[in-house]
């Protein structure tokens, strides 16, 4: 088995990846080894997209007279380009287990490399894009946002405290009062004078128990 050199410095058996170039043609181009880049679309309807996008994704076959089989179904190798790329388990990026027709049929043995695996995400959004126009949602639904801790969404100076985080603040140390220009009716200043009196009491159990939780 001759073995070839591709631009990544991996050795891989059967032939060397072709390298996209400027003089290809825009989906020979996508389907060659190279750099992460975003697929541009020729079609313009999301559903052509998708057919457009599956078509950069099919499994290299082997050609003789007619084509039969598949070229690059080695393991750790791009089943599209050829190129060998060894993923990490915890990779974020990591693809799944490439289709002999992208989105359905028998598994394959090898896998797909940065390159294309980013193409592939990228089809997946488009899926689910064309879920939600099918459903009356809107897409951006979809993209999960960080969730940011109650402390740094408040816009100005705390002005009230939950029982929870009285109770955290005293169990530390802290002595919380009433602002002294509060006006406190009977039933009020009874419920605060009690919630200090459990508030307390947590903090010389605390104590008692050496200080530890």
């Amino acid at each position: 088995m001759s073995l070839a050199f591709n631009p990544n410095n991996a050795l891989i058996g059967a032939s060397a990846p072709k390298v996209s170039n400027a003089f290809l043609p825009k989906r020979l181009a996508a389907r060659s080894a190279g750099s992460v880049e975003e697929y541009h679309f020729t079609e313009i309807k999301p559903k052509k997209q998708l057919k457009e996008i599956r078509k950069v994704l099919v499994p290299e076959k082997k050609r003789f007279i007619f084509k039969y089989g598949f070229k690059f179904n080695v393991t750790n190798i791009c089943v599209v380009c050829g190129t060998q790329h060894t993923w990490d388990m915890s990779d974020p990026y990591r693809p799944g287990i490439p289709l002999h027709q992208v989105t359905k049929g028998k598994p394959l043995r090898g896998t797909y490399c940065q390159k294309h695996a980013a193409i592939y995400k990228q089809m997946e959004m488009l899926e689910q894009q064309i879920l939600a126009n099918e459903h009356g949602l809107e897409f951006r639904r979809f993209i999960p946002k960080p969730r940011m801790p109650q402390v740094l969404q408040s816009k100005g100076p705390l002005t009230t405290l939950s029982r929870a985080d009285l109770q955290s603040l005293i169990a530390v140390g802290w002595i919380v009062t009433a602002p002294k220009k509060s006006k406190e009716n009977p039933q009020e200043e009874y419920n605060r004078l009690a919630g200090d009196i459990k508030n307390n009491l947590e903090r010389m159990e605390f104590l008692v128990n050496g200080g530890e939780e």
